[in-house]
């Protein structure tokens, strides 16, 4: 793993020199969804400590398990509403907020917790209807209603860009993205911070970093195929 893991981030490396970028503005978030427990100690002792789950129920028990360990957990799947107690709790970003609905419900949870929920605003560029995410066209609605919550900061965006097997086709898609980020900071919305693009997985990471991801998700070429 720990080679794999050292070609991946010299990849990521390469790929933001390339595009003119400091590689330290990049961030790995090692996806461990059907991971075990395990695998999550064994990144850690290669060198990782972000890590990205898709369901809150499965990152629980992993995060209870893995405690003694000094990890930032992010959140990246879909989030329902009703689970946002839970998730608040565990995640120091969540990546998927995409509805006033969720963002007013983290906002009551963070209170409870005493904290600040980071979150990023996922857009559904591609208008899949099998993906979450607001549309393009509602983003700056959607910015401005959920920067209200007092306890609840946007950081950027994210996105899943439709799937290809090449990873060119993805790269418009990435682009779109950095450029919304560029209106979204343009309009100065009080309460809302535009630094992050979270974007690329491991078929394409390589294009998103050269567009500006700020983090890439991968988890396939660190773990293997998932379990």
């Amino acid at each position: 793993m720990k080679k794999r893991i050292q070609e991946i981030l010299e990849r990521i490396e390469a790929a933001a020199l390339r595009a003119g970028r400091d590689p330290a503005d990049v961030g790995l978030v090692a996806v461990t969804k059907t991971h075990p427990a395990e695998a999550v100690r064994e990144a850690v002792a290669a060198g990782l400590s972000v890590f990205g789950e898709n369901y809150v129920q499965e990152a629980r028990e992993k995060i209870e398990t893995l405690a003694d360990l000094s990890i930032s957990w992010h959140f990246i799947g879909h989030l329902q509403s009703n689970k946002a107690k839970y998730a608040v709790g565990l995640f120091d970003l969540i990546h998927s907020v995409d509805s006033v609905k969720l963002a007013r419900e983290i906002d009551k949870q963070a209170e409870k917790h005493g904290k600040v929920q980071d979150v990023l605003i996922q857009v559904n560029l591609g208008k899949e209807p099998t993906k979450s995410g607001t549309a393009e066209e509602d983003l700056e609605a959607l910015c401005r209603e959920a920067a209200r919550f007092e306890h609840l900061r946007i950081r950027g965006l994210m996105t899943l860009p439709p799937f290809f097997d090449q990873p060119e086709k993805a790269r418009p898609y990435f682009a779109a993205l950095r450029r919304l980020r560029d209106r979204m900071a343009g309009l100065a919305i009080d309460g809302v911070q535009m630094e992050a693009l979270s974007m690329g997985m491991t078929g394409d990471f390589e294009a998103a970093v050269e567009e500006g991801a700020t983090w890439v998700r991968i988890g396939t070429a660190i773990f293997g195929e998932r379990q």
